[in-house]
């Protein structure tokens, strides 16, 4: 029968993508937060580069709970750029396409026919697109996953010889070093590669570790401190936090899922389908773990995407010909057009290509407002104060869970503000009390409202 209904698909999803990349390239340049993590990240890329202190002492309000080495590439390029956050979002970018390329890659190393082995990179990057703000967002997540996809390519590839797998092993540590959630890819390649070829597991798991251990090494020779006691930042946890995120998760996944279900109960003899089950279930367990920590985004579940996009690719290479594969593309295709048009009328205000002009001249008149006053400000959205060429003074969200969790008073932060030393104080919309009733009661003592906008709430000294 003919494969083009099953083209035809492809092709829509490939229409949707490139609309979703059309308008995330659109708006990278402007001076406007994509996400509340990048000013957050530009402060710790700028420091990594200029030799400041990357992981301040306890009594700084500035808190690094990630691994290194994302902010000194990031911190390089925005040195040339003259933007962290645009450096940020050039490197998350182009990591995004690596990693498409790489699912494809991936895709046809295991068998699937180019039509196919085309499909999960859509159904991934739609995903992303469609519910997700991070497609050209400064965040190092995509640069991790396009390191370790690389390793993944590494293994799937012939002959497996030593050198191979060493180069594989450190591609995973690398992308363990710039964001530490990045682990599924690397433990199902070691479980599936212990089923099928014992001796090139034990060399990956041998040099993986070494590689590790060199590294935490590494990181106390140059930091003077583990790296472990950073990433395990105080975080409040709640079931609540957990269901929520798995059930927007399900919205994109739950057709991928149950695919994987069917791929799984059809050829479960086959290896490459063992591969991606054993990757999306050590995904799927680890992110859904971490979806209960408070402030933790869907990020944590790119791994389970991956996997299951993945698996789309190989069920509709497996399965039988005829309306069937056009109907399963279609069915994980749906989702994504949904949640799309759920975000709003697309080019209205709010909506899934809006090219956010009205929402940026607010953000630069708020920036604009922030650079006016003179001395130190304090943001919640901390893109507004390295914009405003602020230097970075407090974490608000992570000081505030280390006030939420009794992992640290919060007497010197309210000193500070009764003593006005906050030119200007920015709290997000509806959210006056992130560091807890003590230092609200500060701010209401000390400071008046100046205005408010969808960016938040800005306070000025009395």
């Amino acid at each position: 029968m003919s494969r083009t209904p099953l083209k035809l698909v492809v092709a829509g999803a490939a229409l949707f993508c490139l609309l979703g990349l059309w308008r995330a390239a659109a708006i990278m340049g402007l001076h406007l937060p994509l996400d509340p993590n990048e000013g957050w990240n530009a402060y710790h890329a700028a420091a990594a580069i200029s030799g400041a202190p990357l992981y301040p002492g306890p009594r700084s309000f500035m808190v690094d709970n990630y691994p290194p080495l994302s902010f000194y590439l990031v911190g390089a390029l925005g040195r040339v750029v003259g933007d962290h956050i645009f450096a940020g979002r050039i490197v998350a970018l182009l990591s995004f396409f690596f990693v498409l390329f790489g699912m494809y890659g991936a895709a046809t190393r295991m068998g699937c026919k180019r039509l196919e082995a085309s499909f999960a990179p859509l159904l991934f990057a739609g995903g992303l697109l469609a519910f997700t703000d991070y497609v050209g967002i400064d965040d190092p997540q995509m640069l991790a996953h396009a390191i370790a996809t690389a390793g993944f390519l590494l293994l799937l590839g012939e002959p497996r010889g030593t050198g191979r797998i060493a180069a594989a092993a450190l591609l995973f540590v690398l992308a363990v070093f710039v964001k530490h959630n990045v682990i599924a890819m690397a433990a199902a390649a070691s479980v599936w590669l212990s089923v099928y070829d014992r001796k090139s597991a034990l060399r990956l798991v041998a040099f993986g570790l070494a590689f590790l251990l060199l590294g935490f090494v590494l990181f106390r020779f140059v930091y003077g401190t583990g790296l472990l006691a950073h990433l395990i930042s105080s975080r409040t946890y709640s079931f609540e936090n957990l269901r929520n995120g798995f059930g927007r998760w399900l919205h994109w996944a739950l057709v991928p899922l149950a695919g994987l279900t069917v791929l799984a109960a059809l050829r479960w003899n086959d290896r490459h389908v063992r591969l991606v089950v054993f990757y999306a279930a050590f995904a799927s367990i680890l992110g859904i773990g971490f979806l209960g920590g408070a402030g933790v985004d869907v990020n944590v579940m790119f791994d389970a995407d991956i996997a299951l996009a993945l698996a789309v690719a190989l069920l509709l290479d497996r399965i039988a010909r005829g309306l069937l594969p056009p109907a399963v593309a279609a069915a994980c295709v749906l989702p994504l057009l949904l949640g799309a048009w759920t975000s709003g009328d697309w080019g209205d205000a709010g909506g899934w290509l809006h090219p956010m002009h009205d929402e940026t001249d607010q953000a630069e008149k708020d920036i604009a407002f922030l650079a006016g006053r003179r001395g130190p400000a304090l943001c919640e959205m901390q893109s507004f104060c390295y914009w405003a060429r602020k230097p970075a003074a407090v974490d608000v969200f992570n000081v505030g869970q280390q006030f939420d969790t009794g992992a640290r008073s919060d007497l010197p932060l309210v000193a500070m503000i009764d003593a006005r030393r906050f030119s200007v104080i920015q709290f997000d919309p509806d959210s006056p009390y992130s560091l807890g009733e003590n230092v609200h009661d500060a701010v209401a003592r000390g400071y008046r409202l100046d205005h408010e906008d969808d960016y938040g709430s800005f306070y000025v000294p009395k």
